[in-house]
């Protein structure tokens, strides 16, 4: 009996001396190879997941923004902002510009707007806004601010910053087809970057648009129809607000 209790004794002592040692080098590498392979794994997930809330969160600014449109045509006889292009010589802009419209809705969208305080005009996607374009990231079509003929009688973008037209108001009832017709929209391809970024002058890239009836999707350059001058430009839409934009 001492011989097998002796035994037994022995056999715990080394069983604890085992187990008191810890993992092996050759575990220790399986383990960390494992945890390697599975971060390699998630890693592009936890990107794309970062990136789409990225983008949601810019959508749901441009959502707000569509509410104080809303709010600003309740108070104005349901006509969306108009004023004589161009809006400032020094800096130069256009009233279609961010900088240039982002005055109309500032009183619903929380109080005093600019570079240093742009509230939800400004998304954190946007590598150009900050520095170039008072931490404005969308632009407002002036299809808004012009007649479907005046429109019509635009052919290229340098329509849209040089030899300005007389502004036309227009009411939100005349819009044929507020589902199709883009509003205000991201300048940049913010959230799909591409090498020569030509915002709405070019084919490439994806942004968030608010449209007339208020949605806001995010759509490729080329789901976006033809305008005037022959690309996805939301200002020169054929036929103005009785145009549409997509589908």
């Amino acid at each position: 009996m001492c011989m097998d209790f002796c035994r037994n004794s022995f056999g715990s002592q080394a069983a604890g001396k085992r187990l008191r040692g810890g993992f092996t080098l050759v575990e220790l590498l399986v383990v960390i190879a494992i945890i390697a392979l599975l971060l390699s794994i998630l890693m592009p997930s936890l990107r794309k997941a970062r990136a789409i809330a990225a983008r949601v969160g810019c959508a749901h600014g441009l959502k707000q923004i569509g509410l104080a449109v809303d709010m600003y045509l309740a108070g104005s006889e349901n006509t969306y902002p108009c004023t004589e292009d161009p809006v400032s010589t020094q800096p130069a802009y256009w009233l279609w510009m961010g900088r240039g419209w982002r005055r109309f809705v500032e009183p619903y969208l929380g109080g005093h707007i600019d570079a240093n305080n742009p509230s939800v005009l400004y998304c954190p996607q946007d590598r150009v806004a900050r520095d170039k374009y008072e931490s404005t990231s969308y632009a407002y079509s002036m299809a808004f601010y012009h007649s479907p003929q005046q429109i019509d009688a635009m052919s290229t973008p340098a329509d849209t910053y040089s030899n300005p037209q007389p502004s036309i108001p227009q009411r939100s009832a005349d819009v044929a087809r507020p589902s199709g017709k883009i509003l205000i929209g991201e300048w940049q391809s913010n959230h799909v970057p591409i090498k020569e970024d030509k915002a709405w002058w070019c084919w490439e890239g994806e942004r968030n648009y608010l449209f007339a009836d208020g949605q806001v999707s995010f759509l490729k350059a080329r789901q976006i129809r033809p305008a005037r001058d022959e690309l996805p430009d939301a200002n020169l839409t054929l036929h103005g607000i009785k145009g549409a934009d997509w589908p």
